[in-house]
């Protein structure tokens, strides 16, 4: 796998300390009563069915905050698989050694947070294998295409869950509203077609700095002249079906990227990378993913 960008250890730092407050305002009640704090826990994370490792590292940062919370001494964790490496059941994947205490209150959130990172990777290998495998008919038949997931995201997980999709071999689209522009149609109905459509887009084009990227989004063929003629990066053909992304390809004839989204699951994604798109976006790389199985195992 490429080398992927880390997660922000600051954002992600927040993130846990958000959490705890939630989970254990007033710590963990029951380590406190029942767990002496001279108490040592050896275990491992083991893997209950397949899938793929997104940063193992993110569960390390959770011992590390639990054991400040709870004024122990650190917890040792040792990430036993590689980002983007493929696992089955029954492997460990993390090993972890410290005061019970510790472990215990951070158990739940490394768990959470590690199960939904892992499988939204092993989701998006799935797709890219599957879009590989279709991009090798295409016409071209060079080259790869990108798959690359949305805004479609858990309110304050987003960079964890970019993060596991780069693990799972896929591309990030944009961040949030504010690093870049993609006009869809509730804007477009605005804007006017044709002609109007044209110079309103590069009206507002000529306001934005030069480092900013356009991508307008088209639900049918007649918007593409007017998009294109603007001068955007990216145009977005939505809920297109296979035929109509190779004509749309053949109209924009390499003067956009060209995206595809809507109506993307595994059963289609390999047809509409060989009409020869650049892009295809995912909602379902993160949207509706189910948490892997993943488990805390006491060592003897």
């Amino acid at each position: 796998m490429t080398s992927t960008p880390a997660i922000s250890r600051l954002e992600l730092r927040n993130l846990i300390e958000r959490s705890f407050v939630e989970d254990a305002p007033a710590g963990d009640i029951t380590a406190q009563t029942f767990i002496p704090e001279s108490a040592l826990f050896t275990g491992v994370v083991s893997a209950r069915e397949p899938g793929v490792m997104a940063d193992g590292g993110v569960f390390a940062e959770v011992m590390t905050a639990a054991a400040e919370e709870s004024r122990t001494a650190p917890v040792e964790v040792e990430v036993l698989v590689a980002d983007g490496q493929e696992f089955t059941t029954g492997d460990h994947l993390i090993r972890m050694s410290g005061p019970a205490r510790a472990v215990l209150l951070g158990e739940r959130l490394g768990l959470n947070l590690l199960q939904r990172m892992c499988a939204i990777a092993a989701v998006t290998k799935k797709f890219t294998d599957e879009a590989q495998r279709g991009f090798a008919r295409s016409s071209s038949g060079q080259g790869s295409v990108r798959v690359a997931d949305t805004r479609k995201t858990t309110p304050g997980l987003r960079f964890l869950e970019r993060y596991a999709v780069r693990c799972g071999g896929g591309h990030n689209h944009r961040r949030g509203l504010s690093d870049a522009v993609m006009l869809k149609d509730n804007h477009l109905s605005l804007l006017g077609e044709g002609d109007a459509l044209t110079e309103a887009l590069r009206a507002g084009i000529a306001e934005l700095g030069h480092t900013v990227h356009v991508e307008v989004e088209v639900d049918r063929h007649e918007q593409i002249e007017p998009v294109v003629a603007a001068g955007i990066g990216t145009i977005m053909l939505d809920n297109f079906t296979p035929d109509q992304l190779r004509k749309g390809v053949e109209q924009v004839a390499g003067r956009a990227v060209v995206e595809a989204s809507g109506g993307v699951n595994l059963n289609t994604i390999a047809d509409i990378a060989a009409t020869g798109v650049d892009v295809i976006s995912v909602g379902a790389l993160t949207h509706s993913v189910v948490n892997l199985d993943l488990g805390l195992d006491a060592l003897d």
